[in-house]
């Protein structure tokens, strides 16, 4: 059995450079110097004075994988907890053990590959504990067996794994996890692809425990804000459970850290800041109050994201994303509201309801068009529900569209009314309630996690196996942009076009889908996030 004593020699040992190698970081000096000891036997760093040489070299073979990694650089404050917290997301921990006197620790995961997965993950991401950076390499040992009698380890262990599974911690382990941990977390969002609102965070992260304040800001470029729980433990419970995790699918990762506040100071209450104990806090000057009643509302949604943590967040809902995307919250139903949108400096010359019905389709699931007889550079939009009106809406205001570039808002209206029986109103006003060319009628669809702004590529699919490159380049140089790019997938059903402009893209997306290619099938053509 390998006590502490025999893994802190084994260390020494490993430390001589024979095999374990930190990941994505390069050494400095100051690491340099633990390798460079008069007892280590290394020949192979030289001071660049005895030799000639401009550069120092260090000759290290690297481990074979493991599932025990040895992790480094740790801060002198670091409890088991926290290093515990590094391999959660990629599985589960079996096993501990703290070298307190050299800054370093061993973690044994609980197979081999969840080890490999969190080594490749930390070669691009580097890991961080109380804000410091740490190192993490495979080990020479390939099982971690400590004394049984830690039994404060093992318990520590449990506990974490419990809550991993949406347990909760014996009151031994709450002190342990509360000694690690602030009650404010330092939340940053990466890949912001959404909009990431200040009542989304609190439906997430409300999972957890009760939510005090927040605090959201932007700084250098990324959107940050600081949260405070009633309870540290909470606080340690959601960054085990959240850190890393996207809120959307493949987009808006979670980076979460402890902050060196312990408490919040908000003076108002408002779309930046919310102090949950104190409703009366004014809202600010300029800046708008939200209204608790819709984030409650929100909060049932039964096909929001937001109510089915813990876990894995789950990926992008049609109801979710619109919320997110138009950086506000409103669902059908709620005052303010509204599945119909108006649309207005349209090119009157050019615009149909059916163009409309394929632009804004993209969307969500268009059921009515009407072009106002009296003004028609303007067009009433009848979505499925509000949610689908805020993602066309975030999305479409501001393009351009036949040369102009449109304004897209929420009408009042709740409906498009059709024309009474046996009034001609010149094809203004066309009903799409049954139209099969609906993307999102089907629940569950790829179409849901497809959704992207409006972009020069443009993804095809459906397409012939008879119909080539030049097939498709002609057709949509034909529709009056310019073919930048082409790329087929592998399978010759699917293709990237790229065309000059957003706006000939918008045109071609008009124009082409469901175009007939023969046979019966129809071209399918929607925006890429992709470029070639």
């Amino acid at each position: 059995m390998l006590t502490i004593a025999h893994l802190t020699k084994m260390e020494v040992l490993e430390s001589t450079g024979i095999s374990d190698v930190a990941v994505g970081v390069k050494r400095g000096s100051d690491e340099l110097s633990m390798y460079n000891s008069p007892n280590s036997g290394m020949g192979s760093i030289s001071d660049g004075a005895s030799n000639g040489s401009d550069s120092k070299k260090l000759r290290v073979e690297e481990a074979p994988p493991s599932r025990v990694l040895h992790i480094r650089k740790l801060p002198n404050e670091a409890s088991e907890t926290e290093v515990i917290a590094l391999g959660l997301p990629f599985g589960k921990v079996t096993n501990i053990l703290t070298l307190k006197g050299k800054n370093q620790a061993f973690l044994e995961m609980g197979t081999e590959e969840a080890a490999i997965t969190m080594v490749n993950y930390y070669t691009t991401v580097t890991p961080h504990v109380r804000n410091v950076p740490v190192f993490i390499q495979y080990s020479n040992h390939k099982e971690l067996k400590t004394d049984a009698g830690n039994q404060r380890t093992q318990a520590v262990l449990q506990a974490v794994s419990a809550v991993q599974s949406g347990g909760s911690p014996s009151s031994d382990v709450q002190e342990a996890l509360a000694a690690a941990s602030s009650p404010v977390l330092r939340i940053i969002i990466d890949n912001m692809f959404y909009p990431v609102t200040l009542d989304v965070l609190q439906q997430i992260f409300s999972k957890f425990g009760t939510v005090m304040k927040i605090i959201t800001f932007t700084k250098n470029n990324q959107f940050q804000a600081l949260l405070q729980f009633s309870d540290p433990v909470n606080a340690q419970q959601a960054k085990l459970a959240l850190d890393g995790q996207n809120i959307y699918n493949s987009c808006c990762t979670l980076r979460i850290d402890f902050s060196k506040l312990v408490n919040l100071n908000v003076k108002y209450n408002n779309d930046k800041s919310r102090d949950y104990t104190r409703p009366e806090l004014p809202a600010g000057d300029g800046q708008p109050s939200l209204d608790p009643t819709v984030a409650a509302a929100f909060s049932k949604d039964s096909n929001s994201l937001l109510g089915k943590i813990p876990g894995a967040l789950n990926p992008l809902s049609a109801a979710a994303a619109a919320a997110a995307a138009a950086g506000r919250v409103a669902l059908a139903g709620q005052a303010g509201s509204s599945g119909v949108l108006l649309v207005s400096n349209l090119n009157e010359e050019m615009v149909t309801p059916q163009s409309l019905f394929t632009l804004f389709g993209v969307y969500g699931d268009v059921q009515r068009v009407k072009i106002l007889y009296n003004k028609k550079d303007s067009a009433l939009i009848q979505m499925s529900d509000a949610n689908q009106a805020q993602l066309a809406m975030s999305h479409l205001n501001g393009q351009k569209m036949y040369g102009k570039i449109i304004r897209v808002t929420l009408s009042k209206h709740q409906t498009v009314a059709l024309p009474r029986d046996g009034l001609d109103d010149q094809g203004l006003t066309k009903d799409y309630a049954n139209s099969p060319l609906h993307r999102f009628k089907k629940p569950g669809s790829k179409n849901f996690q497809n959704i992207f702004p409006p972009s020069a590529t443009l993804h095809l699919s459906n397409i012939p196996q008879d119909v080539t490159e030049d097939d498709l380049r002609l057709l949509f140089s034909n529709a009056g942009g310019t073919v930048k790019a082409f790329k087929f997938f592998q399978d010759r059903k699917m293709a990237l076009i790229q065309m000059s402009t957003v706006e000939e893209a918008i045109q071609a997306l008009i124009d082409l889908h469901n175009y007939n290619m023969g046979g019966n099938q129809h071209l399918r053509v929607s925006f890429s996030k992709s470029t070639i």
